[in-house]
């Protein structure tokens, strides 16, 4: 893994985050669409990526169209998915959710009550709906026992304006007027957000790439899942994070359209 280098050579699956990797807010990175392009013409796999569960898939998948990149359904991989298989296996069906119209719309397609009023689990999203009664509410059933789990760990969502107040943000809210904290937190850094597509796809883990902008979550995943990780410097982490870091990508580059440049 260690010689993995900016032309991706040997590389058959990526796996990219979108917040911060390939695009900033509704503005593609620059060169963003020239990389994917490059991807597919030597028949790289690519997989999108996000905690961000703020967004459906099918909204990601109309996202990506307005900004002119087409992807499949299957082709996005989420947060909101790896909560989905938590709550599904371990048989919870009656959870009270914060979280968005379209978050709450894929619970409730895969059978899970978002707004139950004796709720198993309160459900913590990135909910850019959010109101302070859902706060208020679900603060109530944390004080009444009601174990919490999140989506993902983010504590800020990248824009082109800053940092702003993500899933994490809200758990530390949760943390500070309830003193409850998560019992289990979803999406990245787990590695089953890889593994699960690796294994489908039949794919040695060393032959995938992650490419996205947090060390905290898109580098410890790929670390986890043994696969290459690329830092892109595009989003959220700066170049000093790596000095304090025990979390060493495989390779760090300025963004994507450093990649795939320089075929062998």
């Amino acid at each position: 893994m260690n010689g993995i280098t900016e032309s991706l050579d040997g590389i058959e699956v990526v796996f990219l985050d979108l917040d911060g990797t390939i695009y900033l807010g509704n503005n593609l990175i620059t060169g963003a669409k020239d990389f994917l392009k490059r991807l597919k013409q030597r028949g790289i796999k690519i997989f999108y990526l996000s905690n961000n569960s703020s967004k459906s898939v099918s909204e990601y998948v109309e996202k990506l169209k307005k900004l002119g990149i087409q992807a499949g359904e299957k082709e996005i991989l989420l947060s909101t998915h790896d909560l989905i298989s938590w709550l599904l296996n371990n048989n919870i069906s009656d959870t009270f959710v914060v979280g968005t119209k379209g978050m709450k719309s894929m619970l409730e397609e895969s059978g899970i009550i978002t707004e139950s009023k004796n709720p198993e689990f309160v459900v913590l999203g990135y909910d850019t709906e959010v109101n302070y009664e859902k706060l208020a509410k679900a603060s109530v059933h944390l004080h009444n026992g009601i174990p919490l789990v999140a989506s993902h760990p983010d504590m800020v969502c990248p824009s082109p304006l800053g940092g702003l107040p993500d899933s994490g943000a809200f758990m530390a809210l949760f943390q500070a007027t309830t003193g409850v904290s998560a019992s289990h937190t979803c999406g990245k850094p787990n590695a089953e957000m890889l593994l699960h597509k690796i294994e489908e796809l039949g794919v040695e883990p060393e032959k995938c790439a992650m490419v996205g902008d947090r060390l905290y979550t898109d580098i410890e995943m790929a670390s986890r899942a043994g696969v290459n990780g690329i830092l892109v410097l595009s989003g959220e982490a700066k170049f000093e994070d790596l000095e304090d870091s025990e979390i060493i990508p495989s390779l760090i580059v300025d963004s994507v359209d450093n990649l795939s440049h320089n075929l062998h």
